[in-house]
């Protein structure tokens, strides 16, 4: 027995010492294995991966490849050869690692959805009419909720929170109103759903403690039930997106259970990123006074009837554009299915592996590139303005122009649908905001708190901490 074990034991070590002596061959990117056996930078990376990554691209450039639990992951940093990954869907995959993610995050298993599909029925809901029809649900519900949140209060009484926490508890309320159309458990969905959002990245990364993973199978379990078929069909319109999404399921083959976890989802995939985003923009102009002055007094500008999904408010997009390339950090993962030579926009080709993965970090190039971006750790609220107040557009890095200058949604087939819907919800929340109340720091001398840094990949970066703010109805709308 003793004999058996100590065979199996020398057998892994073996398999263990092979896998880990991977060395660079002719023509693969800088290779970057860490010390750590199997483990390679895996912590570092959970950690902070923007801190991490900014290290290698210093280190070996715009490309290099690093070991990453027992991945070996190629990072793409040039965003004038992006394309070349994300047109390539011969070589390089997303669909293994998107199961993995649903599996491992949601529970959930969708192997009859073509994503085809599910991007043309996205498509049918967030253009058009569709999306007209829902960017006016939207700014309806958002209003009633601020100013049902005055209920009681006198005309002059200040009320205090932290400001993320106003932003995400309003914006998740009124897109759970707009989408799901349920009323009654409003309240209670938001407070599972920031239980589960809390956890998600640990659960992303298989990294949860064992109280971490009874609390988060136990929010995921009752947005299970607040979110099934049954519990949400009361009130719901037999047109609704929530009914219809059903209906997509059932037509590709989805069993009652798994549309039911679907419906976490599509709640997560909806209502993670608005809050946040708009909490960002506001903390900006709180701590950038000219800016602020700047938005409000395009507000002041507006008529009653400004339709804000067309962009007659350049100083409100461009601060939005801004915000979002500081505090926008998806991660573009692909998997390597066949041994590939990618050619970058210099003419370098590099050989990358079958079975590596791609990953490529917006985030540090173009959004926090010195060259493409000057001072790019700091806010300017006119950054994405040209001087005819045209929204800019164009960026350079060594003489050459950028397809992408900024890409907080995502490029190519998988950029995202609900772009247009996002940014006319933020910009009416911003707007309603600052016309129907006095919005101030508690305290005027307060920095804007630091980026939570264990977010990076996972969408808009959370505060790690939040700004406390004080507010009030104002007494006319003429008080800007």
């Amino acid at each position: 027995m003793l004999w058996t074990i100590f065979l199996l034991l020398k057998g892994l070590l073996i398999l263990i010492l092979i896998y880990c002596s991977r060395t660079r061959q002719k023509n693969e990117p800088p290779l970057d294995k860490g010390f750590l056996p199997w483990l390679g930078h895996a912590l570092e990376f959970g950690k902070d991966a923007a801190k991490f990554l900014g290290r290698m691209k210093e280190k070996h450039g715009d490309i290099f490849t690093v070991r990453v639990a027992g991945h070996y992951v190629t990072v793409l940093l040039d965003p004038n050869s992006f394309d070349n990954v994300l047109n390539d869907t011969v070589c390089f995959d997303f669909s293994h690692i998107k199961t993995q993610l649903l599996k491992r995050i949601f529970r959930l298993q969708l192997p009859n959805v073509k994503p085809t599909s599910e991007r043309k029925w996205i498509k049918k809901h967030f253009q058009g009419l569709s999306l007209f029809k829902f960017s006016s649900c939207m700014n309806t519900h958002l209003q009633n909720l601020l100013l049902s949140n005055h209920k009681g209060c006198g005309p002059s009484e200040w009320r205090q929170d932290g400001l993320f926490s106003l932003c995400y508890s309003l914006l998740f309320r009124a897109g759970y109103l707009t989408l799901f159309e349920r009323r009654d458990n409003t309240a209670e969905v938001y407070k599972e759903f920031r239980k589960f959002d809390d956890l998600l990245t640990k659960l992303a990364r298989c990294s949860l403690k064992r109280e971490e993973m009874k609390a988060a199978n136990s929010s995921r379990e009752r947005l299970w039930e607040l979110l099934s078929p049954g519990c949400l069909s009361g009130g719901s319109q037999e047109n609704s997106w929530q009914q219809s999404y059903h209906r997509f399921l059932q037509e590709e083959g989805i069993d009652a259970e798994m549309q039911k976890r679907a419906a976490l989802l599509q709640l997560w995939t909806t209502q993670c990123n608005a809050g946040p985003a708009a909490f960002w923009l506001l903390g900006f102009l709180l701590t950038h006074p000219e800016a602020m002055e700047a938005v409000k007094s395009e507000i002041r500008g507006l008529s009653g009837t400004a339709d804000l999904t067309h962009d007659d408010t350049p100083l409100t997009s461009s601060a939005l554009l801004e915000t979002l390339r500081l505090t926008a950090a998806v991660m573009i993962n692909r998997e390597v299915v066949q041994d590939k030579i990618l050619r970058l926009a210099n003419g370098q080709e590099y050989h990358l592996r079958r079975g590596d993965r791609v990953c490529l970090f917006p985030f540090l190039s173009p959004q926090m590139d010195p060259q493409i971006h000057q001072e790019p750790q700091i806010f300017k609220y006119d950054r994405f303005l040209n001087e005819d107040m045209t929204v800019k557009d164009k960026f350079y890095k060594d003489g050459k122009m950028l397809k992408y200058g900024t890409m907080p949604w995502g490029a190519g087939r998988n950029s995202c649908v609900g772009k247009e819907f996002a940014v006319t919800t933020i910009k009416q929340f911003v707007f309603l905001l600052l016309t129907h109340l006095d919005l101030e720091m508690c305290n005027p001398e307060a920095k804007l708190t630091s980026v939570n840094p264990s977010r990076y990949g996972f969408g808009m970066l959370q505060p790690d901490g939040d700004l406390q703010v004080r507010y009030r109805l104002k007494r006319t709308q003429h008080e800007m």
